[in-house]
């Protein structure tokens, strides 16, 4: 009988913990999502994850095991396989002790490859609220970019050869995953065009109708 009751009791203590819940953060290189999320951590506390970050944080690490597998990928502007990018948020994820258990995942999922790994390995462990789409043209892009590598960002991928493969991965593989997510209804977009400030004070709006 005991045992009947501690299992129920430990069913029910899971159900009732709360999970963590994600937003992705999705657009060309250079949108600015990166800068937004900064802005979303600093005013809510949130935790910002960056896939990119988490990837060239692994491949500088001594003695990683897929660290010469991430800078090819990163060097020739093309996508990690999702089981080591999911590992890497996953181990982010359960092991931060932010309290309001709310992440902002940028630059993932990348293609469809990525959604499937998402939802094998995290689909039970996180609720997604949405992805916020920072809608952006490939000439400022570019021009953010490059004026972010020549003011010394320390990143390989941030020159022109590197970015036109971004940009072309960033067409064929990701903006099919922006489709599939507002067939959903869980994409908002923002016009990151704007200035920062604009573009935060428009997110602010989103995270008030979604909740957060």
């Amino acid at each position: 009988m005991f045992k009947v009751f501690a299992a129920g009791l430990r069913l029910f203590m899971m159900s009732t913990i709360q999970k963590p819940e994600v937003l992705f953060i999705l657009g060309g290189p250079g949108a600015g999502k990166g800068t937004l999320c900064s802005n979303i951590t600093d005013k809510y506390g949130y935790v910002h994850l960056s896939a990119g970050d988490l990837l060239r944080e692994e491949r500088a690490k001594p003695g990683s095991q897929y660290g010469e597998l991430i800078e090819n990928h990163i060097k020739n502007g093309t996508i990690v396989p999702v089981a080591i990018t999911c590992n890497l948020l996953d181990r982010a994820i359960q092991s931060s002790q932010n309290p309001h258990k709310k992440f902002l995942i940028d630059g993932f999922p990348r293609n469809q490859d990525n959604i499937d790994g998402w939802n094998k390995v995290m689909s039970d462990k996180c609720t997604v609220k949405g992805v916020l789409f920072c809608e952006c043209s490939r000439e400022i892009c570019t021009q953010r970019c490059l004026k972010r590598g020549a003011e010394g960002s320390g990143r390989c991928d941030d020159n022109l050869n590197v970015l036109a493969k971004r940009h072309e991965t960033y067409i064929i593989n990701t903006l099919p995953i922006i489709e599939h997510f507002e067939k959903q209804g869980l994409v908002y977009k923002l016009n990151s065009t704007q200035s920062p400030k604009n573009v935060f004070e428009d997110a602010v709006k989103i995270l008030t109708e979604i909740g957060w």
